[in-house]
């Protein structure tokens, strides 16, 4: 299947660098959209080795760095943020569900407002209109009024709010724990089978 995955500039950039490395190691297509603040986010939280200007550098750092994880990159394709003539824009191209993960207030707000001022804005519009998934992991706290209002606005229009908030009753015990279960929830939401997040079996 094919999914689109948006990282934009809101802090837990290792949210959507995981689900990207599930979605391409379950055999699925992953077209990603990264957002200026995306990659400035990832350099500072993740070490990544990109360019402000320069996508194809860009592209071929992401493919080194999950190749070196044993991840396979062939189902792989990063989008120019501002290519808004590329395929995704259009309705009319089957894609099975978007995720932006992080979802920073910026991307929504002007998800809630139909902006579509840049490709990952323009996708989600058409997720929407077209009565498709598109889960959006907000990674902000506190929210102000304006946030909330936003987060209902999509909600009412067809989007899964799906804040970052890990749990701990399967008593992480690393990082990646804990960021496996926010990555293990939004399968769940996509109804993708997962064997990363323990399932509760009761006390």
């Amino acid at each position: 299947m094919r999914y689109v995955v948006g990282i934009t500039g809101a802090s837990g950039t290792i949210y959507g660098q995981r689900l990207v490395e599930v979605l391409l190691l379950a055999n699925h297509r992953v077209d990603l959209i990264v957002t200026d603040a995306g990659f400035e986010v990832g350099r500072l939280e993740l070490g990544w080795e990109t360019s402000k200007d320069n996508l194809e550098s860009n592209i071929e750092f992401l493919n080194r760095f999950y190749a070196s994880r044993g991840v396979p990159t062939e189902n792989l394709r990063v989008y120019d943020l501002f290519n808004i003539a590329s395929d995704i824009a259009s309705g009319s191209v089957n894609v099975e569900a978007m995720i932006v993960v992080p979802c920073s207030m910026g991307t929504l707000a002007s998800i809630a407002t139909g902006q579509s001022g840049n490709l990952l804005e323009r996708v989600a519009d058409v997720m929407l209109k077209e009565k498709r998934q598109l889960v959006l992991v907000p990674r902000e706290t506190p929210f102000s009024t304006i946030h909330l209002r936003n987060l209902l606005t999509v909600a009412e229009a067809g989007a899964h709010v799906l804040p970052a908030m890990p749990g701990f009753y399967h008593r992480p015990e690393t990082l990646e724990d804990v960021v496996d279960f926010v990555v293990g929830k939004i399968l769940n939401t996509l109804n993708l089978p997962q064997d990363i997040l323990q399932q509760w079996m009761g006390d």
